[in-house]
């Protein structure tokens, strides 16, 4: 497995932006496809301790959040984050894209370069 790891939807085009930036740069990187592979909690514990956002950041508050009929309110713990995506992975911000002990979620895609910054 490569150093770079991003977590990508194909019908993202922030996901897809990414991808084009790191490979303009010909960096290596895998790719997960996590609606196809998704997380369990050891692997959202791991993505959480890598973000310097907070954890709320990593769940979409999209129409299918509110479908859900979820509200911020639901986000304040690092845990009910974790509950929330385990039950629902499509809620999960994408792309994330970690390289070694950092994580970033790349909104707008040009945040993935935040990863080689100090």
């Amino acid at each position: 497995m490569s150093a770079l790891v991003v977590y990508h939807n194909p019908a993202c085009s922030k996901c897809r932006g990414t991808l084009e930036i790191l490979q303009e740069r010909g960096v290596e990187f895998d790719v997960i496809e996590y609606l196809k592979a998704p997380l369990d909690r050891a692997g959202l514990e791991r993505i959480l301790d890598r973000l310097s956002d907070s954890p709320s950041e990593l769940v979409r508050k999209d129409k299918r959040f509110r479908e859900l009929g979820l509200d911020d309110a639901e986000l304040q713990t690092r845990e009910s984050v974790i509950a929330i995506l385990l039950a629902h992975p499509e809620l999960m911000q994408r792309p994330v894209v970690i390289l070694g002990e950092r994580a970033v979620v790349a909104r707008p895609s040009e945040r993935v370069l935040e990863l080689w910054s100090d």
